[in-house]
């Protein structure tokens, strides 16, 4: 039986998309794992949100343990409701964070990691203490960067 080749994955790899418009007919397609490298790879999108500051920083804040949207809010510093408020429901859309709503006057809403949003605390905590041990390399390299522009 030939393989039905009108459904085809998200995302090939470039290589796999060209090996694809060489062939068809008997030959079997074989399909490639996800690739942020591939322009068409929804895993783009992942990466987009995982990879962004406001998450970062939600997520370990989240690590220590269930939050209020207030209390977050302070942590967190420098960032507007507007974009506390879109990033929150961004990570809840991804499964990534629970909001539980209690149901008293006023009302209560907490935030919390689901499961797989606890799988993001180790690989976010390196590159937030990666960030903070390089700090002053980078800084320093800006400056230089800055002060050859000018002469």
């Amino acid at each position: 039986m030939v393989p039905d080749h009108t459904l085809l994955l998200e995302c090939y790899s470039p290589l796999a998309r060209q090996w694809e418009s060489f062939y068809t007919g008997s030959v079997r397609k074989v399909s490639s794992a996800p690739s942020v490298l591939d322009a068409q790879c929804p895993s783009r999108l992942v990466l987009d949100r995982i990879a962004d500051k406001w998450t970062a920083l939600i997520i370990q804040i989240l690590a220590r343990g269930t939050m209020r949207y207030a209390a977050l809010q302070r942590e967190i510093g420098d960032i507007s409701q507007k974009m506390l408020t879109q990033t929150l429901r961004s990570l809840e859309r991804d499964g990534l964070v629970q909001r539980t709503v209690h149901p008293v006057v006023p009302p209560k809403v907490e935030y919390s990691l689901t499961r797989l949003g606890r799988t993001l605390i180790e690989p976010l905590h390196g590159l937030c203490r990666w960030s903070e041990k390089h700090l002053a390399e980078l800084q320093a390299n800006r400056a230089r960067a800055k002060q050859a522009v000018v002469e």
